[in-house]
């Protein structure tokens, strides 16, 4: 179920350090029993997507923060899961970059007719969102949106 239907990204990318960017996203298609030229395929479309093909084929050390996330980002939605966690999906990124990641999970998540569900303190992006619920210690403080 997890691996057919629901994608993660991490507040920390999580990249394996001995795997290229290419194959940090190729793994999770790997595992799903998709053969090494799809994966590997699908892989590099989804990097390019996330405006980080030209490094396909570095190793998270070599990557920057922000291209780190975007890799995560590209592996929780290699599979085109119908529910994506996010913790914390933009805090490895400035405001410009927190924008246009969260502008693409909503076009992606529009395209695979999937479910966004995010936990974050930036509230630059909770324009990105089309409900939000504030908790206070474990509990519902209030809620905004449809």
């Amino acid at each position: 179920l997890r691996l057919d239907k629901i994608g993660f990204i991490f507040q920390f990318h999580n990249l394996l350090p001995f795997l290229d960017a290419t194959d940090n996203v190729a793994l999770v298609l790997h595992l799903a029993g998709h053969d090494g030229a799809t994966a590997r395929r699908r892989a590099v479309e989804l990097l390019d997507y996330l405006e980080v093909g030209n490094r396909k084929d570095a190793m998270p050390a070599k990557l920057s923060g922000g291209e780190a996330q975007r890799v995560a980002i590209a592996r929780a939605l290699a599979n085109s899961p119908r529910i994506i966690l996010a913790d914390e999906p933009t805090a490895a990124l400035d405001s410009h970059r927190a924008g246009i990641v969260m502008d693409l999970l909503r076009r992606l998540a529009a395209e695979q007719d999937a479910c966004i569900i995010a936990v974050t303190h930036d509230e630059k992006i909770y324009d990105r969102f089309d409900r939000i619920f504030h908790l206070r210690d474990g509990r519902l403080e209030s809620q905004e949106g449809a």
